[in-house]
């Protein structure tokens, strides 16, 4: 059979310790089969080793086939946004608490890792979301996220208030802790907690989810993919942009952050057999008896 993939890059999450020994296991297991393994540098530093070729992740991205994230969600996030760019399939091997994202278990990651590279796998591209903050007609910052945009409160914990268009149309004003702007990926994350709705990851949908609405009138709402999100801070003593929750951006009055589809999707390898209900299920403990 001729593989797929040649040459695999294994990342690890980064400052934990506790992947040392899985991914070298797993370097070792990948060798054997006479692929090519790449460690991300930083990975490699982590874990203390100089026996397999190491590279920066801007290097992976030009050369790599595929690559294994092994650390939970959060790692999967930073990763994906990263190597985006370079249309680099990823595999995630979850070590992390829920594992959304990362459906690999770490207890048969030999295996199931054997299988996909072998071609055995479903692949599912998710959309990611760009973000600009706009001040006095100026883009100041930019951003790009897997899962949410969220402006919100900021240290002080008061309310915010904020306008909102869709495609150049005034939808509402809201008086809130803040709205979540989620992809179909991120439906599970802030905006599942601040009752979202689920989003399958193959819609082309966001959701613009309230968090914590002075008035019940707001509620979620699910809008194309292509649609173009405005948010203007009408009043706040202290708010602040965040973007998977890995990046932030403090607000003044005035500020318009601005949302769209990013031009290029993240794609996902996943065990065939995978089951986004399933995984609901186990995740979220649907069926249990209480």
């Amino acid at each position: 059979m001729t593989q797929p993939f040649k040459t695999i890059a294994l990342i690890g999450k980064y400052n934990s310790p506790e992947i040392s020994e899985p991914l070298l296991r797993l370097a070792q297991f990948l060798v054997e089969r006479e692929y090519a393994v790449l460690v991300a540098r930083q990975t490699a530093e982590l874990i203390g080793t100089s026996n397999f070729l190491m590279a920066n992740l801007s290097d992976i991205g030009g050369v790599a086939d595929v690559a294994v994230v092994m650390g939970g969600d959060g790692t999967m996030l930073n990763i994906a946004r990263t190597l985006v760019g370079f249309k680099v399939p990823l595999i995630g091997v979850n070590q992390g608490r829920l594992g959304f994202l990362t459906d690999v278990s770490i207890d048969t990651m030999f295996d199931t890792v054997a299988e996909m590279l072998n071609g055995e796998y479903s692949a599912e591209d998710r959309i990611l979301l760009n973000a600009e903050i706009w001040r006095e007609g100026e883009k100041v910052f930019s951003a790009c996220a897997f899962n949410d945009v969220v402006v919100g409160k900021g240290n002080t914990g008061r309310l915010i208030e904020i306008e909102v268009s869709i495609d150049n149309e005034f939808v509402n004003s809201q008086r809130a802790d803040g709205l979540v702007v989620a992809t179909p990926t991120g439906s599970t994350a802030y905006a599942l907690s601040a009752g979202g709705p689920l989003l399958h990851p193959t819609l082309e949908a966001i959701a613009l989810v309230p968090v914590c609405p002075h008035t019940l009138s707001a509620r979620p709402i699910a809008v194309n993919s292509h649609s173009v999100v405005e948010i203007t801070i009408t009043y706040a003593s202290d708010a602040r942009a965040h973007f998977d929750g890995q990046r932030h951006f403090d607000l003044i009055v005035g500020d318009k952050v601005i949302v769209r589809r990013a031009e290029n999707a993240v794609r996902l390898l996943h065990p065939v057999g995978h089951s986004y209900y399933d995984m609901l299920r186990q995740k979220l403990h649907w069926g249990e008896k209480l």
